[in-house]
């Protein structure tokens, strides 16, 4: 144990240096996004996340919006518990046929106007879990989706981008709020 203990004051830090993204940028986009969701619906987007079977990679990403780095919460945008509550269905992961019954109902319990978002690979079509047994498809295969953002995990600032181009793509004409 001591031996173990001597290491690791001597050797180096294993971690990666976090990312050093454009602060300027990065606080301009979330505020434009913000201002377009309060423009859009009168109030702050709220998003429900769904993890319909994934390997949590995306999680990640997407619960580093919440960080103090990130702090999207600053801009209006926030996490919500229910899917009563929600604007954006964010969904990860390709379908498990244990969770497509579930994606469905959450789907249907979520008020219009409702837009939803697959986020990464695999919730296109699949990604790496495409033709197993336990897979059901991507997202799309089980309910409608409005804005796919790739990336295998998406990191952050791809997913605010896909969020503001969702909420700028309803306000400039395409009608998202027609579905039921």
């Amino acid at each position: 144990m001591r031996k173990l203990l001597f290491e690791s004051l001597i050797k180096p830090v294993l971690t990666e240096p976090r990312p050093d993204p454009d602060q300027a940028m990065l606080a301009e986009l979330a505020a434009a996004l913000g201002q377009s969701a309060r423009q859009k619906l009168g109030r702050s987007l709220s998003i429900r996340e769904i993890d319909a079977g994934s390997c949590n990679g995306c999680e990640l990403e997407i619960h580093a919006l919440n960080n103090p780095f990130y702090d999207i919460e600053r801009f209006g945008l926030r996490f919500v518990a229910s899917p009563r509550h929600a604007d954006v269905l964010l969904v990860t992961g390709p379908v498990t046929k244990n969770m497509r019954e579930a994606l469905e109902r959450t789907y249907n319990a979520t008020p219009a106007p409702k837009w939803v978002v697959a986020a990464g690979d695999c919730a296109a079509d699949g990604g790496c879990f495409a033709g197993s047994y336990a897979v059901a498809g991507g997202v799309s295969a089980v309910i409608p989706v409005d804005l796919h953002i790739p990336g295998c995990p998406p990191p952050p600032e791809a997913l605010i981008r896909g969020l503001m181009a969702l909420v700028e793509n309803a306000r400039h004409g395409a009608d998202l709020t027609a579905r039921p």
